[in-house]
């Protein structure tokens, strides 16, 4: 079928909003870029006002932040972080794909009752939970403990993942599961063999999603942890020291701290926005 061509007030106004777009982008772009350059400069440099834009380049704060000077290695850290976010991540998919699939393709009576009440446990502040979190943890001896991290990010995480695996699940053809149970096949294989190869997207998007949650998560993770279930976000904030701010030096540890994030989003990338438009266009 072939299409009208566009006019010319179409053609103008479309490319106002590419130009438009590409300025949102440029402008949000902008402090990630100063970041990583700021991140190659000298101390020196890097503190000048106004900042010098050609300053010549160094690894000074990179070898600072990995402890060439101080001695204080950020692998700790960092290993933490990637341990909590990648098994809370999959703790998360392997409890809102079965219960998205029984609010979206095998409906629960009141299923809008039970998707409200997902989404009203994320309307408590996080800092009034903290009191009673603390003393639980204390109690039961999980204080500074990676494992109380997974506990906390799943289920701080699950509500959301169940809200979007829900609209995904809700994509999927329903004679492609009726012609499964015709097969005789199970849940489980309904699961792994029909629905997930068709959900992959939104199931990479929501994985991405709440790997991003939890590895960004500061409140919990500074107050829980101590020396040894600290966390990268809780590192990066113990560079501000009395001595003052070395400019330098943070932004090279949050350019490294940063990159797991988009390592991840940019490998997932073509998954994350199928599964954010899935459903989009009827």
């Amino acid at each position: 079928m072939n299409r009208a061509p566009l006019t010319r007030r179409q053609r103008r106004t479309g490319s106002l909003l590419g130009l438009a777009a590409w300025l949102c982008g440029i402008t949000f772009f902008l402090p990630v870029a100063w970041m990583v350059l700021t991140s190659f400069h000298s101390e020196a440099d890097a503190a000048t006002n106004p900042p010098s834009v050609g300053a010549g380049l160094s690894l000074h704060g990179y070898r600072e932040f990995f402890g060439s000077g101080s001695g204080v290695s950020p692998w700790p850290p960092l290993v933490n972080s990637l341990t909590a976010s990648v098994v809370s991540t999959l703790l998360v998919l392997a409890l809102a794909v079965p219960a998205a699939y029984a609010l979206a393709i095998r409906p629960v009576r009141k299923w809008s009752d039970v998707l409200f009440f997902f989404l009203s446990t994320k309307m408590l502040p996080l800092v009034a939970g903290l009191l009673p979190v603390y003393l639980v943890a204390q109690n039961t001896g999980l204080l500074d403990s990676v494992w109380l991290l997974v506990i906390l990010y799943t289920s701080m995480n699950l509500p959301i993942a169940v809200w979007m695996m829900r609209s995904f699940l809700a994509e999927v053809p329903v004679e492609m599961l009726e012609a499964a149970s015709i097969d005789g096949a199970g849940l489980t294989t309904t699961l792994t063999r029909i629905v997930a190869p068709v959900a992959l997207p939104g199931i990479a998007a929501t994985a991405l999603i709440s790997f991003i949650f939890s590895w960004n998560e500061l409140l919990f993770a500074r107050v829980l942890t101590g020396i040894v279930a600290g966390t990268a976000p809780v590192f990066l904030t113990g560079l501000v020291t009395s001595q003052g701010l070395f400019l330098a030096k943070v932004c090279a540890a949050a350019t490294v701290i940063s990159l797991p994030v988009l390592v991840a989003g940019f490998a997932a990338q073509d998954k994350l926005v199928q599964g954010l438009s899935l459903g989009a266009v009827k």
